[in-house]
């Protein structure tokens, strides 16, 4: 991303808003703050940025909902936050389609060090964007699914990663691998968002009789088998 990068940060502190204000512009981001949820989803429609910064606890529409609303419409990187001491559902964060999480406190320099990374990350995702096997289209430019034809409605996330699967066929692939790869950071070794994205997949490419198919290796975790 160049250094014209637009960051919208999402919190009801307003002194935390002022100091990632800082810190991110002195990286040469342009930075945009927002103090509630309901505005919040107002602001990112009209200035498209590049990335989010976001509390969990927002007055009003709380982050949750927030990240809700945003991936209806984007696919941009969402890094969430939370206090210490809340309760920070790992899994729900990572099915709402979060790409990072940081817990308050954070040391700036390390919000900015994720930041870069997850732009890094979003920036340089596979350069082929569409991947064709009898019956079933996968594009990543558009997060569109065909199956048969028809094109079916999909989460990004659950795009993301049959698209990953489907890049590299009859490859076996753990959960943690996936959960690294396609969501990008370690969840500490708990993959049920994995087994939920899957399952969720399968009900989705249920089509009988193809030459290519979703499966499990028991004991070791998934690939996209073609026959």
């Amino acid at each position: 991303m160049s250094g014209k990068s637009k960051i919208l940060v999402i919190d009801d502190d307003v002194n935390i808003c002022e100091l990632v204000r800082l810190y991110l512009e002195k990286e040469g981001w342009e930075v945009h703050t927002v103090y509630n949820g309901e505005k919040a989803v107002k602001v990112f429609s009209d200035i498209a940025p590049d990335i989010v910064i976001l509390d969990i606890m927002l007055p009003g529409m709380d982050g949750w909902q927030v990240c809700r609303e945003i991936r209806k419409i984007s696919n941009i990187p969402i890094i969430m936050l939370s206090a210490k001491g809340e309760t920070f559902d790992k899994v729900l964060g990572l099915e709402l389609g979060a790409d990072d999480y940081i817990v308050k406190p954070f040391e700036p320099k390390e919000l900015v060090a994720r930041t870069k990374a997850v732009l890094r990350r979003y920036e340089h995702k596979d350069v082929t964007h569409e991947i064709v096997y009898p019956n079933l289209v996968i594009n990543k430019s558009d997060y569109t699914l065909k199956v048969m034809g028809k094109e079916i409605d999909v989460p990004p996330k659950e795009l993301e990663l049959l698209f990953f699967l489907a890049s590299n066929p009859n490859k076996v692939f753990t959960r943690e691998q996936l959960l690294e790869r396609v969501w990008g950071f370690d969840f500490y070794g708990d993959s049920r968002t994995v087994d939920v994205h899957i399952k969720r997949l399968r009900e989705k490419l249920n089509v009988p009789d193809q030459k290519w198919q979703l499966k499990t290796v028991w004991g070791v975790g998934y690939k996209f088998e073609v026959k």
